[in-house]
């Protein structure tokens, strides 16, 4: 059998073909702008869905801002493990960022219970309590993304950005749609399609794009 073993071959090809479909599917097609372009293609290249070309929007200094928050050192929380697991935290430590997901933190699991919230709200909440700029990654829990939007309002959350790509059924295509319309910059996916590791791609596209 005769086929690509090296990783970075891999990727390469990856996104070629990426390319040739978006030559195919879309004759013409331009992106707003590079970092845009790569941001949408990774999200292509981690889900195999081209729908991204159309579903994936950016706000207009979401990445400006996340890109300040990383040179400000500052922190980012996912709402699953899974999504901490696929961003690539030797670029993090390597501008000095920390990272973590609180959803099995105890002071968490105990808020939630008191609250009769979701883990994820109470996960929010207690992040928001830390000090510093923060970076929000959601790929699974709509209930975090409407905490935040609510602790923003307040004035508790201090957020350079949100990237808020829940999937599913209930709530997910809601709460984007609310994030949208709020004045946090964001980059978020419309409708049910989203998840942790399209949450982690879009970190990680930035990560490469600036900081690699």
């Amino acid at each position: 059998m005769n086929y690509i073993k090296n990783p970075g071959s891999i990727e390469s090809r990856s996104f070629e073909i990426i390319q040739e479909e978006i030559d195919r599917i879309r004759p013409g097609h331009e992106f707003k702008n590079e970092i845009d372009e790569m941001i949408i293609k990774r999200a292509i290249h981690t889900t195999a869905d081209f729908e991204y070309l159309d579903i994936l929007k950016i706000s207009d200094k979401a990445v400006e801002n996340i890109v300040e928050g990383l040179n400000n050192k500052a922190s980012i929380y996912t709402d699953t493990n899974m999504a901490l697991s696929g961003i690539n935290k030797r670029l993090l430590d390597k501008i000095g960022c920390s990272y973590s997901c609180l959803v099995a933190d105890p002071k968490v699991a105990d808020l939630a219970k008191e609250k009769e919230i979701t883990r994820s709200m109470a996960a929010v909440e207690i992040a928001a309590e830390k000090e510093g700029e923060k970076i929000f990654v959601f790929g699974n829990a709509p209930t975090a993304v409407y905490k935040a939007i609510e602790l923003h309002n307040k004035g508790k959350l201090n957020a350079k950005a949100i990237i808020g790509v829940p999937v599913g059924f209930v709530g997910a295509a809601d709460s984007k749609e609310e994030l949208r319309k709020s004045d946090i910059e964001n980059i978020v996916s419309v409708g049910r399609k989203g998840g942790s590791n399209l949450a982690a791609a879009i970190i990680n596209a930035i990560l490469y794009y600036y900081f690699r």
